[in-house]
């Protein structure tokens, strides 16, 4: 729409100022190419993880934004190194002792640890796409292996032969001393054992571009450099997939930030435009540790999508992705009770403010409206007092607290009922801890008790959260500390809601049996 399109032109949400910075490279003329190219790339050395993931909804935010202040066409690549070696057999799959023998095979040659699919590439290759598609991402999926077998990359790997002294003069500024001595930007694949080696290249024949190496053995080979005979070596990987694709934009972690100015030169060298970039920074597990395919740390994709939807961990992934993030379970309650915020915010927000709203990076022009009459943190709270076993449980007290919801007309509660049984279950009821109340906080809870039990109103949050108020006010200085004493006494947690919204939601009459059972010491085990 004209208005999105005068708003991306000036918004400062991030995707629309990437899209800007791309919409730049062609203020003259148009790509020859006919479309602007974004890519994500993929190592497949371990089951895909959820930085994965993230590269790929970020840079498709950007790709969206590009689309709103452009009519040049745009596609998106995701590309898969899987002719790479294996270096180490990953600790989190089976069959460990049997992968040991293919290390350095190429990944689309190594067996496939799970028996599911022809090698471990095809099998990290086919669980990143089904996870793709289930998010209803929009790319095409790029395999190394055939992309270097059926002779796609031919030109460009001609190309490198031809400017070899210019690459490797690149190349060798960045290395020690000792790596200078065996370095090459090509691997070329044995014959016959087919693993990747790591040797030096004693020739680069410009004339048949071939190179020549002698093998671990001593073994003398020459082989052409086209048909997947020979690879890249990863980092002049970068900028010759970048020319051979003619990618105009790419994002990584900061990790590669130090290689950007080696990729941008490679790529100039084999006579194309290096690539508009964006440096993300990494994610971390519950230790603070960088999250890794090969360890396993972090959370899956499967893990999350177990928990919350799939539109949580995407507006997970808008939000500051300059900034250090810790990746791990407890973020997810949080997730998803901010993008239903936004979703609640959106509809009666101006353009302005829906260019910054992350649900529109999310969704495009197609944002759904929130059913989530309760919060999703509420529900865990909910799933805790109740011992829920099953979201019908949950139901029971919602459709109480809101007479016209249902699992039909509200799918997105329904959904999100089901998740808070799993992860009450999972995270929240192994962590519980009770504690018996002070001799402060049994009056003020004595007190709370009595006046629920004469309050006649209707279940408003707001005047039950004034009659809690009102019972700690004169007690607990700061208040917050009336507060912390209801989670621990009655929830068994050092957090938890609104207290007036979870009375209620819970009921009153029901608010009245839980402060008696805590004043009477049932939660607290021996």
């Amino acid at each position: 729409m004209f208005e999105m399109r005068e708003t991306g032109m000036v918004s400062k949400a991030w995707p629309f100022e990437e899209a800007r910075r791309i919409l730049k490279r062609y203020e003259n003329s148009p790509p020859e190419k006919g479309y602007v190219l974004f890519e994500t790339g993929y190592g497949p050395s371990g089951l895909p993880h959820i930085g994965t993931f993230g590269e790929v909804a970020r840079t498709t935010m950007i790709m969206r934004a590009f689309r709103e202040i452009s009519d040049i066409p745009a596609k998106l690549i995701c590309f898969s190194d899987d002719l790479d070696g294996m270096r180490k057999v990953p600790g989190n799959v089976p069959k460990q002792e049997i992968l040991k023998d293919y290390i350095q095979k190429p990944l689309t040659s190594v067996p496939d640890p799970f028996d599911k699919f022809e090698s471990f590439g095809h099998h990290n290759n086919a669980m990143l796409r089904r996870f793709l598609d289930t998010f209803g991402f929009e790319y095409d999926f790029y395999s190394a292996t055939e992309f270097y077998k059926s002779g796609a990359f031919d030109r460009t790997l001609k190309r490198a032969v031809e400017c070899y002294d210019d690459i490797m003069q690149v190349m060798l500024k960045s290395l020690r001393e000792e790596r200078k001595k065996t370095y090459s930007i090509f691997l070329p694949i044995h014959p016959e054992t087919g693993r990747v080696l790591y040797v030096p290249i004693k020739e680069v024949n410009v004339i048949d571009y071939t190179v020549s190496f002698d093998d671990e053995d001593g073994k003398s080979w020459t082989l052409p450099v086209t048909g997947g005979n020979v690879k890249f070596q990863w980092k002049p990987d970068f900028g010759a997939r970048w020319a051979a694709l003619g990618v105009d934009f790419e994002m990584y972690g900061k990790d590669h930030s130090t290689n950007t100015p080696i990729y941008d030169r490679i790529c100039r060298i084999l006579g194309h435009r290096p690539p508009e970039h964006f440096t993300y920074e990494l994610f971390l597990d519950d230790q603070g540790q960088k999250i890794s395919k090969s360890s396993g740390n972090g959370i899956s994709i499967d893990e999350w999508l177990t928990y919350a939807s799939p539109e949580s961990l995407s507006y997970f992934m808008y939000q500051k992705p300059k900034t250090a993030k810790r990746l791990y379970f407890d973020v997810i309650p949080k997730a998803v009770d901010e993008y239903h915020q936004q979703l609640r915010a959106y509809e009666a927000q101006d353009f302005k403010s829906k260019a910054t709203n992350p649900v529109f990076h999310i969704h495009g022009n197609n944002v759904p409206k929130s059913d989530m009459v309760v919060p999703f943190s509420m529900l865990l709270n909910l799933a805790a007092v109740a011992n829920a076993e099953d979201k019908r449980q949950l139901w029971g007290f919602i459709k109480k607290y809101a007479q016209d919801a249902s699992p039909e007309n509200n799918p997105q509660l329904d959904q999100a009922a089901s998740f808070a049984i799993s992860y009450y279950n999972d995270f929240v009821k192994p962590k519980k801890v009770y504690r018996l109340a002070t001799a402060t906080e049994k009056e003020a809870l004595i007190d709370l008790r009595d006046m629920l039990r004469n309050f006649t109103g209707d279940r408003d949050a707001e005047e039950l959260q004034s009659i809690v108020f009102a019972c700690g006010r004169d007690k607990f200085d700061p208040l917050r500390d009336w507060f912390k004493a209801l989670y621990q006494v009655l929830l068994g947690a050092d957090q938890g809601p609104r207290f007036g919204g979870f009375i209620a939601l819970y009921g009153v009459e029901e608010t009245v049996d839980l402060i008696e059972k805590a004043l009477d010491g049932v939660f607290v085990k021996d």
